[in-house]
């Protein structure tokens, strides 16, 4: 079963009927909840109202976030409704805009860009409605009293991928990244890892940086022009899988397939790409651990009143292991049962 596939009614029943105050305690442990508000807390005795979103659910990190919200919420009695980002700062903008205009008992947003939605998302926070981070920044947390942010040290993930490429291809070569979104913190802290490896080495050579936005098509594109313009590329990172795995594709087509490629997620297809040899690591950005925790953290806020600062961090680290052909089964073992 992929990350991506529903969990069978068998899991779902053995989780409802062991969500108690000893099983929620060893649950939430994972997401550095306090064993003893996990306790308290446990499950919602009444149905919870909670509105997120994120980027877009094109990108799989974000559809598979949506199901572990889903499956984490139905856990914990919380209705989830979503509003789809669609990889459009201007689209999501909007759909918090409505989301903003309804009553929650708690909402959780990955923003496109940074300082795209703070408007709506402080009117949410002015109205008593406690409000998730996840994963990139909405604004700077000196700047917007969000509940909490829940995020990977992306700058760990960027670096930490960048130096299995440059060990691998001995600390000299052509190399290429393809970024994301640049308005996302996320890949922000993803280049500026790759970037502190990369000065390190001087017989590197970076051939291009240019950002394909998440965009599968995009990176197609752009690789299509790298594959003809450069005839030596020897290694590739991407800040995240789903683009890394569009190039192979044309790298496959172009028979460029020694090119070692790098990626960021851990999605399923690429712990599947790491094991057969198609890409040399990615590293996994929780989104089962991210958008699970924000349910957790909603709950906790609701449920036990618990406060910024006084329970939960303002900002919570949630990393996740680099994935090579060693731990890749484990990694997806953790993903099907949405707990990283």
């Amino acid at each position: 079963m992929s990350g991506t596939d529903k969990p069978t009614t068998s899991r779902r029943d053995l989780l409802t009927s062991t969500a108690g105050a000893g099983a929620a305690a060893a649950l939430l442990g994972a997401f550095g909840v306090n064993p003893a508000m996990a306790a308290e807390v446990g499950r919602s005795e009444k149905p919870l109202k909670a509105a997120f979103s994120n980027a877009g659910l094109q990108a799989t990190w974000c559809a598979q976030g949506k199901q572990a919200a889903e499956w984490w919420g139905k856990l914990f009695n919380v209705d989830v409704t979503w509003f789809d980002g669609q990889l459009d700062a201007v689209k999501q903008r909007a759909a918090i805009d409505n989301m903003a205009s309804q009553k929650w008992d708690f909402v959780a947003i990955q923003a496109f860009g940074i300082g795209t939605l703070t408007q709506p998302v402080q009117k949410m926070i002015d109205a008593g409605t406690p409000v998730i981070d996840m994963d990139t920044l909405i604004a700077p947390l000196d700047q917007i009293n969000v509940h909490a942010f829940l995020a990977p040290d992306n700058e760990f993930m960027g670096a930490s991928v960048t130096q299995a490429l440059v060990n691998a291809i001995g600390g000299k070569g052509k190399v290429i990244m393809t970024q994301g979104a640049l308005g996302h913190t996320g890949a922000q802290g993803r280049a500026k890892g790759f970037n502190s490896v990369i000065k390190q080495y001087p017989g590197i050579e970076v051939l291009d940086t240019q950002p394909a936005d998440w965009d599968v098509s995009k990176t197609a594109r752009l690789w299509e022009t790298y594959l003809t313009k450069y005839p030596q590329i020897d290694a590739a990172f991407f800040h995240n899988d789903d683009m890394a795995l569009a190039a192979y594709n044309i790298m496959k087509a172009h028979n460029r397939t020694s090119i070692l490629i790098g990626g960021v997620d851990a999605m399923p297809p690429a712990i599947q790409a790491v094991s057969e040899g198609r890409m040399y690591a990615t590293v996994r950005n929780p989104s089962c651990r991210i958008h699970g925790g924000a349910i957790v953290a909603g709950v906790a806020a609701v449920v036990a009143g618990e406060k910024t600062g006084q329970g939960i961090p303002k900002n919570v680290v949630t990393d996740g292991p680099v994935v090579t052909k060693a731990n890749a089964a484990g990694m997806q073992w953790m993903e099907d049962h949405f707990l990283i």
